[in-house]
């Protein structure tokens, strides 16, 4: 039996701590965010049920920072470090071989290095199986909405940062035009330099997200905003957008006010086995982020190595990720939006708005 754990943490305080401890939601925000600082990691869920379609098995655990994304983001590198290293440790104790660093605790820092320097089993970010499901994802969807990849203009939000700028490299020769969005001119010419060297293509660079996508048929998103940072008002309708961050970078406006645009999250992956999480997180039944599917992957490969770490994500970590992933009957679980699943009519539903807006 192969043994893995993946380290989670409340995005929002109140939101998320009230889901385990009813009375938080009670208390001021302020407060709760400091219990959480003076609070050790913790089990949250023992993962059983993983079963490869090549019959090899695994069991996981998830196991709880008590930070939400803007303490990781805010306090001291130094006393985050500490908390992600305490909450490895844990994972540790109880036999894991790996262990994926879930939302802001892959941000945080160095992204993943130094907490792997300080733990005795392999560290991974899941950034590169969150790349291959993002573009299998925004493809299938703009297909399904009657655009064709290869004619389309397509977007990449926080193309600078290392989950952007591969989905801009591995986009780019698939569709006709991209633009690099991001809040810094220096690494997004770094990456259009990088395109351009690859490809045929010379990418557009932007520093507003709204001037960026406005002509764009599909966007994927990939920004480490604590905040929305794509509003309604932002998108060409009958646009697809692809929402890979947590906390979503897409407004939750745009669900209510447009229509004729079909926002999807990134990353839902199916689960080979009978799986159980013994913990609820927001996905149907026998799902899970992309992330935490990386970790799930290796510990059934049983490459027990560190796989993606730091701030850069290699077109070729993402093609192995993939390859695995398929040996191993992992699959893109359909599509969700908002925390609701998205069936085929809904999606056909919205090309018909779209199409009415657009007369």
């Amino acid at each position: 039996m192969e043994k893995f754990a993946f380290i989670i943490h409340p995005l929002q305080a109140k939101a998320d701590v009230a889901r385990k401890y009813p009375f938080v939601k009670y208390l001021p925000e302020g407060l709760v965010e400091w219990g959480l600082k003076h609070k050790s990691p913790m089990e949250v869920s023992h993962i059983t049920g993983i079963r490869s379609i090549t019959g090899a098995e695994a069991e996981g655990w998830f196991v709880g920072c008590p930070l939400t994304s803007r303490q990781l983001i805010t306090l001291p590198v130094d006393v985050v470090y500490d908390k992600i290293i305490q909450t490895g440790r844990l994972a540790e104790a109880h036999g894991a071989k790996i262990v994926g660093l879930g939302a802001f605790t892959s941000v945080a820092g160095d992204g993943g290095i130094t907490v792997a320097k300080n733990l005795d089993i392999a560290v991974t970010t899941g950034n590169s199986y969150t790349v291959a499901t993002a573009l299998e994802g925004t493809i299938k969807a703009a297909k399904m909405m009657g655009i064709d990849p290869a004619q389309a203009k397509a977007a990449v939000v926080g193309a600078g940062g290392s989950i952007g700028r591969t989905c801009a490299r591995i986009l780019t020769p698939q569709v006709d035009e991209i633009a690099l969005i991001g809040r810094n001119l220096e690494p997004l010419n770094k990456v259009a330099t990088e395109i351009t060297d690859e490809t045929d293509k010379t990418p557009k660079v932007y520093t507003e997200i709204a001037t960026g996508i406005r002509d764009a048929d599909m966007v994927i998103t990939v920004t480490s905003a604590i905040d929305a940072v794509i509003h309604p008002s932002d998108i060409k309708s009958g646009a697809v957008i692809c929402d890979v961050a947590r906390p979503r970078d897409v407004s939750v406006r745009v669900q209510k006010e447009r229509n004729d645009v079909l926002v999807i999250e990134g990353g839902v992956v199916a689960v080979p086995g009978d799986v159980e999480f013994h913990f609820n997180f927001g996905f149907p039944p026998k799902t899970a982020y992309a992330c935490m599917s990386e970790t799930m992957i290796l510990a059934l490969e049983g490459r027990y190595e560190d796989f993606t770490l730091g701030k850069d994500v290699s077109v070729e970590q993402v093609r192995e990720i993939s390859r695995l992933a398929e040996k191993h009957g992992f699959r893109l679980a359909g599509f969700r939006s908002f925390e609701r699943a998205v069936s085929d009519e809904y999606i056909e539903q919205v090309r018909e708005n779209a199409a009415r807006a657009r007369r």
